[in-house]
């Protein structure tokens, strides 16, 4: 259970599903599918849908890069929070975002693993927040020029450590897409 009083709702955290960060994703169309079933899925049960998207000098805001790919559509009542940085907190109206529809539990999809989606997850957990990863709805590029392991043994390594995650009074876990409940 979060350890935030008065927050018993959940939220679909869709982090950085765009045009310049899924390019070159590690099975792109698949988590894709998976992220849009998602919202799909949230807007049916009325879960608030949090969009978060990323400027920086490779993906300039308004940019064609910046834009979220085209097979998912944000709705305009649906929030939008800009980031700069990896965590989905920093420097964002993130939390008031959730404050505002009392969300203590966040289900985290989207790009790119070993970045924004790593360091927002444990950013929600030492705030308070229970997270939930989708294990086939996050993903990442290569990166094994730098040393990185390849994409599929760093969404795997992801999925692996969050599901052993844990912290007082939060809850941390790992499921596939047609297992997540809101």
């Amino acid at each position: 259970m979060t350890t935030l009083s008065d927050r018993p709702h959940t939220a679909l955290l869709v982090i950085d599903v765009q045009n310049g960060v899924m390019a070159d994703a590690h099975d792109r169309d698949q988590v894709i599918a998976n992220v849009a079933t998602l919202i799909d899925k949230a807007r049916t049960a009325d879960v608030p849908v949090i969009w978060v998207q990323h400027s920086n000098d490779h993906m300039p805001r308004d940019s064609s890069p910046w834009q979220y790919v085209p097979e998912l559509k944000r709705h305009d009542d649906e929030p939008l929070v800009h980031k700069k940085y990896p965590d989905s907190f920093d420097a964002t109206d993130l939390e008031s975002v959730l404050a505002a529809r009392q969300v203590g539990r966040i289900v985290v999809v989207g790009a790119q693993t070993d970045v924004c989606i790593r360091s927002t997850l444990h950013s929600a957990i030492t705030r308070g927040y229970d997270a939930t990863l989708v294990a086939d709805a996050h993903t990442t590029e290569d990166l094994t020029q730098y040393g990185a392991p390849t994409p599929d043994k760093v969404v795997a390594h992801t999925n692996l450590y969050w599901k052993f995650h844990s912290a007082p009074g939060r809850e941390a876990e790992v499921v596939e897409t047609a297992d997540v409940t809101f």
